[in-house]
């Protein structure tokens, strides 16, 4: 499994950032996939998550911000996230739930 995350950056409290997630090595239609953040100092924690249909759901820090999606046709999953905050500022992590990416790291100044 490999899941290649990029998009992270340097954003203003307010601003807009799009991540993406190239996934290779499973049956992408097959999984569920999911984003995960891990901020300093803290655990990482479960941001959003799409099934193979589809279906959404978010963690409550994030929901009506961010926006999960995925194209089975290119094996690819982002997260859309408007309205950053501070709070936001963490490496985010593509996940298939069992196996994790190596992380784009998303800094949100105020």
């Amino acid at each position: 499994v490999q899941l290649q995350a990029c998009g992270g950056g340097l954003v203003q409290a307010g601003g807009s950032l799009r991540l993406s997630c190239a996934a290779s090595g499973f049956i992408f239609t097959m999984r569920a996939m999911g984003w995960y953040r891990q901020a300093p100092g803290k655990q990482r924690e479960f941001v959003a998550g799409i099934t193979r249909s589809g279906a959404t759901t978010y963690a409550d820090s994030v929901k009506g911000r961010f926006t999960i999606s995925r194209d089975n046709a290119k094996n690819m999953v982002y997260l859309q996230m408007t309205s950053l905050k501070p709070e936001d500022t963490a490496v985010y992590y593509c996940s298939t739930f069992t196996d994790w990416g190596q992380g784009t790291l998303v800094t949100v100044s105020s």
